[in-house]
């Protein structure tokens, strides 16, 4: 079945209408809101800061009035100087943060392991360093086994094989076969 070409639900024309509509509408809403932020602000200082009365004010009361403003003036700054010192502090933490994750995210490819071999001996000095001074033998440890004991243990019947065959072939051969291992369990 041939596939047919979809027709866009909105045309270019129109797309372009809402996308210009759209920026637009944006544009005014950032400038309302750099309005709002002017008039938030000139409320703020007509609060913090009366409007100065210098009309009618003689020498001495100036002279005042600048000292009085002069020592608001040191006391905004020294808040200014530890807000900064305290953001450059944040900052240079942030930034030794990131480079502490970038770290452990692991950008680097890790290399292929291959397989080495370790004595014991070896694996102890690399893991303890001069501490390990005593050498590992492992099979030193290990319970020795001899043979003939074994062997002793385990009587072998020596006899024609051909006998044996021929007694445990028919009924005759399964029942003492049967009673065999009945007879120790009864025991």
């Amino acid at each position: 079945m041939p596939e047919v070409e979809r027709k866009p639900k909105i045309t270019a024309s129109r797309k372009l209408l809402l996308k210009s509509l759209m920026l637009a509408k944006a544009k005014e809403c950032w400038e309302l809101e750099h309005e709002e932020r002017e008039a938030e602000k000139a409320r703020y200082l007509a609060e913090r800061i009366p409007t100065l009365q210098t009309r009618g004010l003689s020498l001495s009361a100036l002279q005042d009035l600048c000292r009085e403003l002069h020592a608001k003036v040191e006391v905004v700054d020294e808040e200014r100087y530890d807000i900064e010192a305290k953001c450059l502090h944040n900052t240079r933490e942030i930034k030794d943060l990131k480079l502490k994750v970038l770290d452990l995210r692991g950008k680097f490819k890790r290399p292929p392991l291959r397989r080495v071999r370790v004595s014991a001996d070896a694996m102890l000095r690399a893991l303890l360093g001069s501490k390990h001074k005593v050498s590992m033998d492992l099979r030193a440890n290990l319970k020795s086994v001899k043979k003939e004991d074994t062997e002793k243990e385990r009587p072998v019947e020596v006899g024609d094989w051909r006998k044996n065959v021929e007694a445990m072939s028919g009924m005759e051969g399964r029942k003492k076969m049967f009673d065999a291992a009945k007879s120790p369990t009864s025991q």
